[in-house]
């Protein structure tokens, strides 16, 4: 069974930045049709941040994060980065790496529904 194991959240001040981490074990990112980052705060849906087409590096990007965060992935390490910056209150919640390793592609990146893969989160805090 394929495993995310995200790292790199915390609590920082308003303005600054955060690079979360998630590595995969068992399965291959190369070989998944999407990789990406979703976040949940208290009260709120899930929501998708931001995701990697691996093959090829095409990205997508929730309009709240554009020109602020950057999604990224290292094949060799079998991992995926997102970086964070210009971090507002607005950003705190719990992060998840998430992977879809479906034999369909496809897949619409910021549906949830899309990944059959997920890790357990970290959580990053922003204080004003």
């Amino acid at each position: 069974q394929a495993r995310l194991v995200e790292a790199g959240g915390g609590s920082v001040q308003a303005g600054g930045s955060l690079r979360l981490s998630c590595v995969a074990s068992v399965y291959y990112i190369g070989n998944s049709n999407l990789l990406a980052w979703f976040r949940q705060a208290p009260g709120k849906e899930r929501e998708g941040v931001a995701a990697i087409v691996p093959r090829g590096g095409s990205t997508y990007y929730a309009d709240s994060v554009k020109g602020r965060f950057t999604i990224s992935r290292d094949n060799a390490k079998n991992t995926v980065f997102l970086q964070m910056n210009n971090l507002k209150s607005e950003d705190t919640a719990m992060y998840y790496c998430a992977a879809d390793w479906s034999s369909a592609e496809g897949g619409t990146w910021s549906n949830s529904k899309t990944y059959n893969y997920w890790g357990q989160g970290t959580q990053v805090t922003v204080s004003r």
